[in-house]
């Protein structure tokens, strides 16, 4: 067995590359891993980890809300998270009591700094939130948060940037 085999065995295969077993990976939207940091009124499933695939610095993975469903209050600790909302309508609130609130579409990225506590909400009465997510290390970081007294109702927040200008009133 060599270095480069990292633990598969490709007997057959001595003669390979080394990256032909170990460069890229394909993971198959039906072969995601369950076993990752939970939170109640979500499922996390891994798909990009160190365990599955080796990676040093990075996470992926996908989450699904019920409609109508909103999870528990959490952070990821010191990393940073992406989301890519890709079916449905989320809606995210943040900070120390939920005080802010903001609306993204399918096709909208959400970004999650470090330590921001934060919920998100299933926004569509009819039909799963679906996203995609990606945190900046390998291993998934959720510290769930039970003590919120939430703001009612949120002050809301719009995104605006270079790309999103301020809606027409």
């Amino acid at each position: 067995m060599t270095d480069h085999d990292h633990g598969h065995s490709h007997e057959h295969d001595k003669d390979a590359p080394p990256w032909k077993h170990d460069g890229v990976r394909v993971i198959k939207g039906d072969q995601l891993d369950p076993n990752t940091a939970q939170t109640p009124g979500m499922f996390r499933q891994a798909a990009i980890n160190h365990a599955r695939v080796g990676a040093q610095k990075i996470w992926a993975g996908k989450v699904t809300i019920e409609p109508n469903a909103k999870t528990g209050v959490h952070h990821h600790g010191a990393l940073e998270s992406v989301i890519f909302v890709l079916r449905g309508r989320a809606r995210m609130r943040w900070g120390e009591r939920l005080e802010f609130v903001a609306e993204a579409n399918p096709g909208d990225f959400i970004y999650v700094p470090p330590y921001v506590p934060h919920q998100e909400i299933n926004a569509a009465p009819d039909q799963p939130l679906e996203c995609v997510l990606v945190r900046s290390d390998n291993e998934a970081v959720v510290v769930n948060i039970t003590d919120v007294d939430p703001i009612e109702p949120p002050e809301e927040v719009l995104w605006i940037d270079p790309i999103h200008k301020q809606p027409e009133a």
